[in-house]
């Protein structure tokens, strides 16, 4: 039976602590000097973005070919869906390519879930409008680990537009399941009305917020959706919720600094703490073709699926 990744909420504790710990033992195979494993040989892995997105295409793409998976990266500029196909067509021509795995970013919430109705193959969502990226959230739990060892119990602080982000709502899920503790930090008009269902809390305050962070997350101001009703200026945004060199001061020394790019330098992050020691952001890049790989190898290189959940027909 065919398993998918949709959402972080398909992912039970075990399921999560199994992908970290499979992206582990897969970071290691990065240090070597030959970095492909025969594990997905003969499985097709097809890249189907309707968004563009470079670093998650390339990231996902790197972990394919590690595994020795054939990938096919499907572009819709320029292909028949551009023209007017609909996404059941291009799936019963994903079908009829017998693709294992397809990796989707699309601009529509639950078109993933749709997909996996029409596939055989294992679907795993890169991204769908502003509803979930469950291997962006796999991939920064990864990497607070990795810095700071067991999860349970640690305080993470997610900051800024948050209604726009499927990168929140994934980390939120995921990281409740992992037994942190979860506040989001944004300006009322930057909240999702459901908020509220999500299992985390909410402050309005980023300064009384950081003194107790384990982990500051900052996320992009995603001015492209915006328009001047969210927030008065930019300035006034950065100087209420940006993360600056003092802020930071007001850290524990042990606290991390992540963002899931691309970043505005100066706007919700100010360039000296991206490029600070603190930050791990150029680590989320690397840690991102680990834990791709460990979801691609758990959903496709064994007889059944180890992880992720049945979509009913």
């Amino acid at each position: 039976m065919k398993r998918h990744l949709i959402s972080a909420a398909d992912l039970t504790r075990d399921d999560a602590l199994l992908v970290l710990d499979t992206a582990e033992e897969l970071a290691q195979v990065a240090d070597r000097s030959i970095k492909k494993l025969p594990t997905l040989r003969g499985r097709t892995v097809v890249n189907l973005f309707f968004e563009d997105s470079t670093r998650t295409r390339i990231s996902f793409e790197a972990a394919a070919k590690r595994l020795s998976a054939d990938v096919i990266n499907f572009s819709v500029k320029g292909s028949s869906v551009s023209k007017g196909e609909s996404l059941k067509d291009t799936a019963l021509t994903l079908e009829a390519m017998g693709a294992d795995g397809v990796v989707i970013r699309h601009s529509a919430s639950g078109a993933p879930h749709r997909l996996a109705n029409w596939v055989r193959g294992s679907v795993i969502n890169a991204g769908d409008g502003t509803h979930e990226h469950p291997t962006q959230a796999l991939l920064d739990a990864f990497t607070m680990r990795r810095r700071l060892g067991d999860l349970a119990g640690r305080k993470v602080t997610i900051v800024g537009d948050v209604l726009h982000s499927r990168v929140a709502r994934s980390n939120v899920l995921l990281l409740h399941t992992l037994g942190a503790d979860v506040t989001l930090v944004a300006p009322p008009t930057l909240l999702p009305v459901a908020v509220d269902t999500w299992p985390c809390s909410v402050s309005y305050d980023l300064d009384a917020v950081l003194p107790k962070s384990d982990v500051v997350m900052m996320l992009r101001v995603q001015r492209e959706r915006m328009n001047a009703a969210y927030f008065p200026t930019v300035r006034e945004y950065s100087r209420r919720y940006g993360l600056d060199a003092d802020r930071v001061a007001r850290l524990a020394d042990h606290a991390i600094v992540m963002h899931p790019g691309p970043m505005n330098r100066g706007v919700e992050i100010a360039a000296e703490v991206a490029d600070s020691p603190r930050s791990t952001i150029v680590e989320q890049v690397a840690n991102g073709v680990s834990a791709r790989m460990a979801v691609l190898y758990l959903l496709l290189g064994g007889s059944e699926p180890a992880i992720g959940k049945e979509v009913s027909h």
